[in-house]
């Protein structure tokens, strides 16, 4: 196997070519959560915001790198997960179960995503992000999560593929 050559490099994103295939790494990113979280009453949490790379909003479930910043260099993936799960969507959770991990556009990027299920869920504020995110927080109750994606798809909101795969594991 050859050594990666770095056709070139921005702020957050470095494309590498190695025999041949090309591909897309975080730059100072450890490992992405994806939290499958759902309230004491049955609702599934779900974020919405714009996504400059699609030019749309997208639902997803509430995520996070973890690592990508000095302040979190070395936090544990737990530690990260609770850290994204108040930040953009208000709820505090007690524990972490880890439900899978693989990478999502293993044909793109070398990123490895890790879902949990959050436990033990508290409300602690609004969510919306930081800095500049602009997050609308969603909690739909399990039941209806399937017809009100869709219903949101009519309206043109991208849904990432993940909300599916989490609401799989929310109904176990």
């Amino acid at each position: 196997m050859s050594e990666d050559e770095v056709l070139g490099e921005g702020r957050f994103l470095r494309l590498v070519r190695r025999d041949g295939w090309e591909r897309a790494d975080r730059i100072g990113v450890r490992d992405i959560v994806v939290l499958v979280a759902v309230t004491p009453d049955g609702e599934l949490l779900l974020v919405e915001q714009h996504r400059p790379a699609v030019g749309a909003r997208v639902l997803e479930l509430p995520a996070g790198l973890v690592g990508d910043a000095a302040e979190h260099r070395d936090e544990p993936i737990e530690a990260a997960a609770r850290r994204e799960l108040r930040e953009e969507t208000g709820w505090h959770a007690s524990r972490f179960e880890r439900l899978t991990a693989g990478p999502p556009t293993s044909g793109l990027s070398s990123e490895v995503v890790t879902l949990l299920r959050a436990r033990e869920l508290r409300r602690e504020g609004d969510g919306g992000g930081v800095g500049e995110e602009r997050i609308v927080v969603h909690a739909v109750p399990l039941a209806q999560v399937p017809t009100w994606l869709r219903e949101r798809e009519r309206e043109g909101i991208l849904v990432d593929p993940k909300v599916w795969a989490g609401l799989w594991f929310a109904e176990r």
